[in-house]
């Protein structure tokens, strides 16, 4: 928190310079800034030829949500929204209301969203529509994350060892369990994690990364799970691999032995596996995650729950856990959701070809910024 109130103390004076030099010399100053950061839609607005476009990078049925918690395309799809607040931090909120006072959805031009109509589409017009009464703009432009179109001897070259290992799986057999890098789990539920995991007997790829210390100052090189994982790895081997640094998720997504991700629900985590058909095992931890599993389990049919939010305070059992991993890999409605994924996942890589969807919103933009 100290480092980005600094951030936001110190970074509007050399953007103001910036943006006052290109003014000068540019017909047009376009502004494009993650929405968070609001100083530097009001520093585009002060220039005679600026504008800015917040980068909203959340799903944007989040702000449907905001408009009016009782929308009727949450009323009926039998959706409920649960607000940021009510899912974040006490500190998290007072440095976002900080950095981002304005409580408009849109306080510049309009908005560049990280989604697209394969996903969002009813929701996009929504936003659309209300941002247009006040004569701003949206384009719906993702998904952001590459979608993997370099050559296999291009991808030989800086090749993470989990992938060899996945080449040697059989195709749509391996779960990849990763919840980000802003969610910890506590000690006694990785236990119970890594019991369902070990008790399901199906192939996996956790990510249990030694960032998750519940202390900060442990002394470098001593691992949080240092007493559980000898035992553990020896139990799964043939079957699971366990990754305790970074892991090259996108590959891992788009590996054909890869059949689902236990994900917490981040709208980039969340973007990256719809993007490439996976099916979701929702464990949404904090912010617009409760939103996002939402959206994917009950109204895109893509997922399926493991912990509701309203439960985030309790230890989720082995027993439950084992029960959602069974039922996504091995049951008829796991199937269903898997095929489901699949046909979400050609949609949203088929928005960024020519004749997309998100490709058109892109050149929307283009051609607004430079008319």
């Amino acid at each position: 928190m100290p480092m980005f109130n600094a951030y936001i103390a110190g970074a509007r004076a050399p953007l103001a310079a910036l943006l006052d030099t290109l003014s000068g010399s540019c017909r047009r100053v376009v502004v494009v800034h993650d929405r968070i950061n609001a100083f530097a839609s009001e520093e585009a607005a002060r220039l005679p030829n600026g504008e800015a476009f917040g980068l909203h990078c959340l799903a944007l049925s989040m702000l449907v949500g905001r408009m009016d918690a009782s929308h009727r395309l949450l009323r009926g799809n039998g959706l409920v929204f649960t607000p940021v607040e009510h899912c974040a931090t006490k500190e998290f909120l007072e440095c976002a209301n900080r950095a981002r006072p304005s409580k408009q959805i849109s306080p510049g031009a309009g908005i560049l969203a990280n989604t697209c109509r394969a996903l969002e589409g009813d929701f996009i017009d929504a936003v659309a529509g209300h941002l247009a009464a006040d004569g701003k703009k949206l384009f719906a432009v993702g998904p952001l994350n590459p979608l993997l179109h370099a050559s296999a001897s291009e991808q030989r070259k800086q090749r993470h060892e989990c992938l060899n290992w996945l080449d040697k799986q059989p195709p749509a057999s391996v779960l990849y369990v990763s919840f980000g890098t802003t969610s910890s789990l506590r000690d006694e539920q990785i236990e119970e994690l890594a019991a369902a995991l070990r008790g399901s007997r199906q192939r996996f790829i956790w990510v249990l990364r030694d960032a998750d210390r519940g202390d900060i100052f442990t002394e470098a090189g001593e691992s949080r799970h240092e007493k559980m994982l000898p035992e553990f790895t020896k139990d799964t081997e043939g079957t699971g691999l366990v990754i305790t640094g970074w892991a090259p998720q996108l590959e891992i997504l788009a590996h054909s032995a890869t059949a689902a991700f236990m994900s917490h629900c981040g709208w980039n985590s969340t973007m990256e596996s719809l993007s490439h058909g996976q099916p979701i095992l929702a464990w949404p931890m904090h912010c617009d995650q409760p939103w996002d599993a939402e959206l994917v389990c009950n109204y895109l049919k893509a997922g399926i729950l493991v912990r509701p939010w309203e439960k985030h305070s309790e230890v989720i059992t082995a027993k439950a856990i084992q029960e959602v991993i069974e039922e996504a890999m091995l049951s008829d409605k796991g199937m269903a959701v898997r095929q489901g994924a699949r046909v979400i996942g050609d949609a949203v890589r088929a928005s960024m070809v020519d004749g997309g969807s998100s490709r058109k919103d892109l050149d929307d933009f283009t051609a607004y910024i430079t008319r």
